[in-house]
């Protein structure tokens, strides 16, 4: 699933190409990847209108049109937002067209997790699933003492809490393995038994590892493409994540891997504590 660095890296691409341009049709192939709002379809409210900006919040795109509306698009598993600046014949696995006044996107995704959302911008943070989200981790309000705040009613494994959108939106599987591994935590150790110093230490670990993975325009391996299908380049700096039973980078023990909040995590027990 793309997390934080990889929709930030899509926002940053598709942006380049699609601000300022008008989508002047839309065609849904699969009609089920998309809503509208309060009965009025999704290709009514978005056709005819300007591409104003795209910004992220968590693992979701925000596209803002012209009018006070707003697309919401999460990628979920395998979505891709692709755009050619040519006409292309759709894929076997798009299902949204968007026919701008230069180029085209393409909405695609091999296991339909994926979907995209009309919405009056007024309503987008009420009306929808970004309510619920936590903070920003890149962001200069983002502090330890948040972090600690954010933390502070849970009891459970600190990996399972970071992967919690509600604690701290965009860190995922990838990432919260790769932040804790830096930070020198265990991701089995309980929330609740992190001292000052070490949500210190996680705290700029995951700011960190974000920005690095940003940096690299994220981690490809198999579906993550950025909007002009380029992969990303994270997969090369990887610690811990998908290297299960390889030997750890630093001290070269035989890095554990273990089922934890329903995903497979990887760690060093000699270097996390």
């Amino acid at each position: 699933m793309p997390e934080l660095p990889e929709v930030e890296t899509i926002r940053r691409t598709l942006a380049g190409h699609v601000a300022g341009l008008v989508i002047n049709e839309v065609e849904l192939i699969w009609p089920k990847a998309v809503s509208g709002w309060e009965g009025q379809p999704f290709e009514v409210l978005v056709a005819g209108r300007k591409i104003k900006t795209i910004d992220r919040r968590g693992k979701y795109l925000l596209i803002r049109l012209e009018e006070d509306i707003t697309l919401i698009a999460h990628m979920r598993m395998t979505g891709r937002l692709n755009y050619y600046s040519e006409k292309k014949e759709p894929e076997k696995h798009t299902h949204v067209v968007f026919r701008l006044d230069q180029g085209e996107v393409h909405f695609s995704d091999v296991r339909k997790f994926g979907r995209i959302q009309a919405i009056p911008t007024p309503l987008c943070v009420s009306g929808s699933a970004l309510c619920k989200l936590g903070p920003e981790p890149l962001e200069q309000e983002f502090t330890p003492e948040v972090l600690k705040e954010r933390l502070s009613r849970k009891k459970l494994p600190v990996k399972a809490a970071l992967l919690d959108q509600h604690v701290l939106a965009g860190l995922g599987n990838i990432y919260a393995d790769e932040a804790l591994f830096r930070a020198g935590i265990s991701p089995l150790r309980r929330v609740d038994t992190l001292s000052e110093e070490e949500l210190a230490k996680l705290h700029q670990a995951i700011r960190e590892v974000l920005q690095a993975g940003i940096d690299a325009q994220g981690t490809s391996f198999r579906d993550y493409r950025d909007a002009n299908g380029e992969k990303g380049s994270f997969e090369q700096a990887l610690q811990v994540y998908g290297r299960g039973g390889e030997p750890c980078k630093i001290c070269g023990q035989t890095l554990e891997q273990v089922r934890l909040a329903g995903r497979t995590t990887v760690y060093c027990s000699k270097c996390q504590k």
